[in-house]
């Protein structure tokens, strides 16, 4: 239980809008001031949404490429593209984000009823997203909204390989309606579910991030906080700012005596080699 935690930091979304959202990040130098400051009090990951100049999810490629050299240049964060992006978006504009050649890059694994909307993850995308990032030296990070998706990522792995860097990293994503809850006993029953040999970090969306925190670090998992998943700091308090989730989040590593995790040692435990440029 000593080893460090792994805090990545998810600032933005794409579901929150700016007007209703004031502190939420959303222009490039927002986005590179956040990936500065968090990455001082403890985050190693930063896993991004882009919005356009008008504040609206984009995955506009010259905009993402943008703000990933902005980030690269404010610090260094290992940079995770979202290949999620919006709930409208098509297959194809979520592959091409790889384009923009980002260390990592997350993937769902499943479909998944998100609140009112269908977030669409058939199994040729994921496998397209999976094989993609093999062929340009991307590191995947495994979205998981259920226990069956876990079963996808076996069959996943079994019929097309490892990851590039080789090693399995998962995000079990918690408390969205429609996915699983954000209670730890959820989260226990995911972990025999794990690959031999792979890490997990946990999400608890909304009133359940402090929960899902605790339990992913008592379990040895790692963290991802940000506004894109919590928006509430405490009961009738709004979140300040990401930089306040993070350094609650690496206080609690601290507590647990598992305390953050360097830039250095994220990319070792994830398989980045070096940065992609």
């Amino acid at each position: 239980m000593t080893r460090p935690t792994l805090i990545t930091v998810a600032p933005t979304g794409a579901e929150s809008a700016k007007a209703d959202v004031p502190a939420l990040p959303v222009t490039v130098e927002e986005v590179a001031a956040t990936a500065r400051d968090c990455q001082a009090v403890g985050a190693a990951v930063i896993h991004l949404h882009v919005r356009d100049a008008d504040g609206r999810p984009t995955l506009d490629l010259g905009r993402v490429r943008e703000v990933v050299a902005a980030v690269r240049e404010a610090g260094d964060l290992v940079v995770q593209l979202s290949s999620g992006g919006a709930v409208t978006d098509s297959a194809d504009a979520r592959l091409a984000v790889l384009d923009a050649q980002p260390d990592a890059a997350s993937l769902t694994l499943g479909t998944v009823n998100f609140g009112r909307d269908v977030f669409s993850n058939p199994w040729d995308l994921i496998v397209e997203l999976h094989t993609r990032m093999q062929e340009r030296g991307i590191v995947p990070e495994y979205e998981v909204f259920d226990l069956g998706h876990l079963a996808t990522l076996q069959r996943l792995l079994d019929r097309h390989g490892p990851p590039h860097g080789g090693h399995v990293h998962v995000d079990l994503v918690m408390g969205v309606p429609g996915g699983m809850p954000g209670t730890a006993q959820a989260l226990t029953a995911c972990l025999p579910l794990l690959p031999p040999g792979a890490t997990f970090a946990a999400t608890g969306v909304g009133r359940t991030s402090l929960p899902v925190m605790l339990a992913a670090l008592s379990a040895g998992g790692h963290l991802r906080v940000g506004m894109e998943d919590t928006l509430t700091y405490a009961p009738g308090e709004p979140v300040r700012d990401n930089t306040q989730l993070v350094a609650r989040a690496a206080g609690l590593a601290r507590i647990a005596q598992r305390p953050p995790m360097t830039t250095d040692d994220a990319r070792s435990l994830l398989g980045i080699k070096e940065t992609v440029r």
